[in-house]
This record gives C-alpha cells, structure tokens and sequence, in this order.
C-alpha cells in the first residue's frame, strides 16, 4: 500500500476511542489519579491509550472545566522521562504534533535531518498543509522558511520541494512515454555521466504522483539494469540519499516504510525513543494495525514482542496498549 493511498483505513486504526464516551467522568479520574502525593499511572493510562485524539481534546476542555487547571500542564508537572514525553505526545492534536516535531528537530545545536525527511516524504499534501498552518499558529514562523534556514544544498532543496506536497495523485492515471522519458532522465543524470545531476533526481521524485513514479522504476529498472534505489545510493550519500531513498520507499509501500522506521528504532543496543513514541502515536489512528502486519512480514516478529523486549515498566504498558493485539 503506497503513501498516497493510506488514508485513514478503518482495518488499520489501532486506537478507535471509547464508544460511550464522556469526557467528565474521564477528567475526574485523571484528577484523582493526579492528586495528593504520588501518581497512578495506570488510570492515567487506561483513560488516555483508550481514547481518540479528539476525545483527549474534550477531556482536556472538561479537566480545565472542573478543576480549573490545564490537564497537559498538570500531567507533565507528575510524569517523567520517557513515559512522560509518550503522553505529551498523545495530547497534541495531531498536526499540532507533527509541527512539534518539525520545531523540535530544528531548534538548538544541529538538525535532526531524519526527523524532517520522514515527516515531509510520508504525508499527502493536505496533511503538510495542515502541518504548516499549525506550525506557523505556534511557531510564529514559516516552516518553509525555518527549513530553507537550518538545511543547505540539495537537502534544503528536495525538502521544499516535498513540503509543496505535488506528488498526491488522486487519479491514479499514468502516460508510460513520460514514464519512460523520467526513466531514461533519471539514467542520463546519474549512471550515464560522470557525476550526478541531483535536481533531475529531486524534480522527478517530489513532483511526480505515486502511480507514475512506480511505472518509472519499472522503466529505469530496464534501462539501468538496477535499481532505483541502488542508483541512489552509489550516485549520492548523507541526508540527500537517505531522503531520495525515503521518497522512494514511501512510494513504493508506506507500511513496509514505517514498519522499517519502528524496527531500526528497537533493534540494537539503546533505543530510538523520539522515532517509535512519533511513528505509533501518529499512526494509530491511521494505519498502524496494517504497519504490525508489514513488521511481522519482514522480520518474523511482531512489534508488540520487540517493544516488550526492549522498553520497560508504564512507558512499555502505555505503548502496548496504543499498539494493540497482535491478532
């Protein structure tokens, strides 16, 4: 299933919300777990990993309603590390999240480049353009000119031009000579000549839709005889490579993208924290079901047992249950 198709899709939806919901009754057991000396965090995560983003909201309004205190402020105020930043991330609304993000990675010393590319390859373009809009409600400031600022180069280029979202296809037609005419491009700008022209490469993967860009590895395929991907990788290097390849594994199967995204953040010594809390509260309410089915494909093991085996004690408990069953 590639990106342009993964709309919400019922089958994929790991965190549904409460079927009989009322918000008050939620924000009173919040409160009482929040009183007084110590914390309960497991009503905290029995009400908050159970319900959708938008009840959250409403339970937030009804918390502030009852006890006049802003239940995000107060929640932080009495959690800490890593489970803290988890439910942090599940109160944003969701573009006001991935903004965060956004900010998060450019903000002090250095640019977390993966956090960029991964965000602006694998949203459709009314998702980026919601993005920006929150972005610039709680940034003061455009995300386009916040990224052009703390990029430079090709990546600063192929950034802006995924930021303008011109590969959504809804119609999912396709002209095989220009398909051909990309290939045949892609091929005179990198293996045919000595050195590589990236902004052939940038124009044709940001500007094309999902379905054509497909039939265009299949052509480049047969006149390179490789692959786009392991073009990309002999011709460039660094942020700029990992973003041509991130533009074409979102094409190619947004599940397997993300799926791959969750397992490099678990495996190994120490663990991706900022990756696998972003991945699976900003997919569980998209696709995150069909994403387990993928990781299982893959690597012949479910998300739920690397997750179990790799985190610990609330932080574990509130990520399982965002995840779900693996059933």
């Amino acid at each position: 299933m590639a990106w342009w198709k993964a709309w919400i899709e019922q089958e994929g939806v790991t965190v549904k919300g409460s079927p009989h919901f009322n918000p008050d009754p939620d924000a009173e057991t919040l409160y009482k777990a929040m009183k007084g000396i110590g914390t309960n965090e497991q009503a905290i995560i029995d009400v908050l990993t159970k319900r959708s983003n938008a009840q959250r909201q409403q339970i937030a309004k009804s918390f502030k309603a009852q006890f006049g205190k802003d239940l995000t402020e107060t929640l932080q105020s009495e959690l800490s590390g890593k489970f803290e930043r988890l439910i942090m991330a599940l109160m944003y609304p969701p573009y006001r999240y991935e903004a965060k993000e956004l900010h998060d990675a450019m903000k002090g010393l250095g640019t977390e480049e993966g956090v960029i590319i991964e965000i602006l390859a694998s949203r459709t373009k009314i998702q980026l353009q919601e993005i920006m809009k929150a972005y610039e409600e709680d940034y003061g400031s455009s995300l386009e000119e916040d990224i052009q600022a703390d990029t430079s180069g090709y990546l600063e280029r192929i950034l802006v031009c995924l930021l303008q979202g011109s590969r959504d296809d809804v119609s999912g037609l396709v002209d095989p000579g220009q398909a051909v005419q990309d290939a045949q491009d892609l091929y005179a700008a990198g293996e045919k000549i000595h050195g590589t022209d990236e902004m052939k490469f940038i124009t044709i993967l940001c500007t094309r839709s999902a379905t054509h860009l497909m039939r265009v590895f299949e052509e480049y395929e047969k006149i390179a005889s490789k692959s786009i991907e392991d073009s990309i990788k002999s011709e460039t290097h660094g942020s700029l490579e990992e973003a041509m390849l991130t533009v074409v594994k979102c094409t190619r199967n947004l599940h397997s993208y993300f799926a791959e995204r969750l397992y490099y953040a678990l495996k190994g010594a120490g663990t991706c924290d900022g990756t696998l809390i972003r991945n699976i509260v900003s997919r569980s309410e998209i696709d995150l079901n069909l994403i387990k089915c993928q990781f299982t494909k893959m690597y012949g093991k479910t998300l739920s047992s690397m997750i179990v085996g790799d985190t610990s004690g609330d932080y574990k408990n509130a990520l399982l249950n965002l995840v779900g069953s693996d059933s």
